[in-house]
């Protein structure tokens, strides 16, 4: 009889064996077929617009000029006063690292990779970068991306920035 039932338990255990590997195969088989679905592009979520539509949109060209917008130093002890840096379609770090699009050298409360500021088409947007001492629009604490507009005053270590349009 212990024969019998030794046989059973590891006839079971075996059957148990093969029906965890299936198991986990079509657990594998599921994550691969899902991965793959998430890297096609959905055909149903994209639009193409006629022109007319996309002006009726307000997203065409317009025959209006569209504002330049720049940076202008007001105060720093390592960029000269007045100094202009144009914003355009690409997003400027700021920062003492040499990597930076606007380095500030001297300014010792600015850390390596500062903050990023982006003219977007809805306007520009500034956001800090983790740094040390913060990112600060007209006296206030940057927290994520928050939109500037002209006038304001953006404090990056002892850096004080306008924004100012055309």
């Amino acid at each position: 009889m212990t024969l019998v039932a030794s046989t059973t338990v590891a006839e079971v255990l075996l059957a148990l064996k093969i029906a965890f590997l299936v198991l986990l195969y079509l657990f594998v088989l599921r994550v691969i077929r899902s991965a793959g679905r998430e890297r096609q592009a959905p055909s149903q979520d994209s639009m193409i617009l006629t022109p007319a539509a996309a002006a009726a949109a307000g997203l065409g060209r317009s025959g209006a000029r569209r504002k330049t917008t720049r940076l202008v130093v007001q105060r720093s002890p390592s960029l000269d006063e007045g100094d202009e840096f144009p914003l355009n379609s690409a997003p400027v770090t700021v920062g003492r690292g040499g990597q930076n699009d606007l380095v500030l050298n001297g300014d010792e409360f600015a850390s390596a990779r500062h903050a990023r500021i982006e003219a977007r088409g809805d306007g520009v947007w500034v956001q800090d970068l983790d740094s040390t001492n913060g990112t600060y629009v007209n006296g206030g604490r940057v927290v994520g991306a928050q939109r500037v507009k002209a006038g304001d005053v953006l404090r990056v270590g002892e850096t004080d920035l306008i924004v100012e349009e055309d």
